[in-house]
């Protein structure tokens, strides 16, 4: 598991996303734990880019899943 403090979407979360995409690595990012500088960017990345190579997820969702696994 990797985790930041507020990282930036569309440069460690994206390089992230695309390193770890191309190592066959199962993704989830979180979209509320992450923010760029340019809201339009995040919301790009978060809703066209990311959910082709991850599971694109808020918190809440993802504590959710955990908990029924």
């Amino acid at each position: 598991m990797l985790a930041w403090r507020w990282p930036a979407t569309s440069g460690v979360v994206l390089s992230t996303v695309r390193e770890a995409a191309d190592k066959d690595f199962q993704l989830t990012v979180l979209s509320d734990l992450c923010a760029d500088f340019d809201p339009e960017v995040h919301a790009v990345l978060m809703q066209k880019v990311f959910p082709r190579q991850a599971a694109v997820l808020t918190r809440a969702a993802w504590l959710e899943r955990l908990r029924e696994s």
